[in-house]
């Protein structure tokens, strides 16, 4: 049969596959096709691996074997540059990781091995994770598949395009304040982010470890959950992993902020599209409430603050002595120096200076310690709500997908794409980017909802009866 890899999700190509109306092979090679003649005009994948068709034919001999209840098994899946697979180059889309090779498998990327899925390759973002369009990628920003004049999102912007672009069936990214879910909004597909520490960030690259979380990006919701559902769970590589409830307690309130659409900067279309959405819950059985948030309003300060203090002290470790490429000097001071002024990026030299400042003697209470103080007044927001609501929604981005080079020459405006999303992060909660319709020029709009901290099944359950 031919493959209609335009609307397929895991659970039908699983179906197909068990059904042997395709094998895993096939499937492969269908994407493969698909990469070789659409990849060179979105710019997403870095590397595509050379033995794609033998995990493909490996998948196939457990099929032929008897195994039919493993979802994952022959599902072609994409891997954001900063995730570790042992014997696999990763370069965190940065010039002083190049030729870098892990040497082991991040725990996600383990668990999904032993399930059989076939990693297709390497895809493009931002340096380290560090920016909202992976405009910052050293290797050329990835376009946007629904118009390529326009950015993919970031940081995971490669994994979301692939996914939208039909060159890979779901993706694997990684969100320290909206990296899977903005581009998810910005490429019209699914976009999850687990509670911090459902998912283990062993072998994930660190970028602000109090805040990074590994997720998938897919074509419906329920393959988020079945991606996420393999990834989760306690690890003993990663102390701060937890197990999440289990059972799924639907509140029928979904809660929206007060004053939020008054927020400066947000699109016109983006307002009535979330108005639009708001009269789709209450179609759906939805009791509308208006929370009272008030720390959240300081939510973009507050991340800017703790994301570059983390990333001041996680990126000390590139110094051109122990990971990657290095500049030679006359002594180890200039060594250092040349190193990292030639082969780190502006984005990231800008978040290491912020972070280093923010620590600095004299300044550490003042700004991080305050940042943290009212981190846990975010947070109280957050549980205060959820003893009324079972979900809190809010547009996932200010604005559709702007134009490649619309904001990268300022930086305060390409933080503001942060604003919705970076909530979760700083709490701590699930929160999910589901399509919610397209603008005038046909680019797709996203529908954040956040869940309670632990109740991922729950904001799963939610997420379908929006998507149904």
């Amino acid at each position: 049969m031919t493959i209609d890899l335009k609307n397929l999700t895991i659970e039908k190509a699983h179906k197909h596959l068990i059904g042997g109306d395709f094998t895993a092979r096939e499937l492969a090679e269908a994407y493969l096709k698909n990469i070789e003649e659409k990849n060179k005009d979105i710019n997403a994948y870095l590397e595509v691996f050379s033995d794609v068709l033998l995990q493909a034919d490996k998948a196939d001999l457990r099929f032929k074997n008897g195994e039919k209840d493993n979802a994952l098994l022959g599902i072609p899946m994409a891997l954001k540059d900063n995730l570790l697979v042992e014997g696999r180059r990763v370069t965190c889309a940065s010039k002083i990781m190049e030729g870098y090779v892990a040497p082991y498998s991040a725990t996600a990327i383990q668990k999904l091995i032993e399930k059989g899925v076939v990693f297709l390759g390497r895809v493009n973002m931002d340096e380290f994770a560090m920016g909202a369009s992976t405009e910052n990628s050293a290797f050329g920003v990835t376009k946007n598949p629904h118009d390529v004049t326009r950015v993919s999102g970031g940081s995971s912007g490669g994994s979301a395009a692939v996914v939208a672009a039909n060159l890979a069936l779901c993706a694997l990214g990684s969100d320290t304040g909206g990296s899977i879910r903005q581009p998810s909004a910005f490429c019209g597909v699914v976009g999850y982010k687990p509670s911090y520490g459902a998912v283990s960030r062993h072998g994930l690259v660190a970028m602000s470890s109090s805040l990074d979380q590994i997720g998938p990006i897919t074509n419906s919701v329920e393959d988020s959950k079945i991606i996420f559902d393999c990834i989760a769970g306690v690890d003993s590589y990663d102390a701060t992993t937890i197990s999440i409830n289990e059972s799924a307690l639907i509140k029928k309130k979904i809660g929206i902020v007060k004053g939020l659409l008054d927020i400066e900067g947000i699109d016109s279309e983006v307002k009535k599209n979330f108005e639009e959405s708001i009269e789709k819950a209450k179609g759906l059985g939805f009791e509308i409430v208006e929370l009272e948030m008030p720390h959240i309003s300081h939510a973009l300060e507050v991340y800017y603050i703790i994301c570059p203090a983390e990333v001041s002290s996680n990126m000390s470790r590139f110094d051109g002595m122990r990971f990657g490429k290095k500049v030679g000097g006359s002594n180890l001071l200039e060594e250092y120096l040349e190193t990292r002024g030639q082969l780190l990026g502006s984005e990231v030299k800008r978040r290491i200076m912020i972070g280093t400042y923010v620590l600095s003697s004299g300044y550490y209470d003042a700004f991080y310690g305050k940042a943290n103080k009212a981190r846990e007044l975010i947070k109280k927001d957050f549980e205060n709500a959820f003893e009324t609501v079972g979900a809190v929604m809010t547009p996932t981005t200010p604005s559709p997908a702007f134009k490649i080079g619309e904001k990268s020459n300022d930086p305060l405006q390409m933080y503001l794409a942060d604003v919705f999303t970076v909530t979760a992060n700083i709490a701590g909660v699930p929160a999910i980017s589901i399509p919610s319709g397209v603008s005038k020029d046909g680019m797709p709009f996203g529908l954040q909802l956040m869940g309670a901290y632990k109740n991922d099944a729950a904001l799963f359950d939610i997420a379908k009866e929006f998507e149904r």
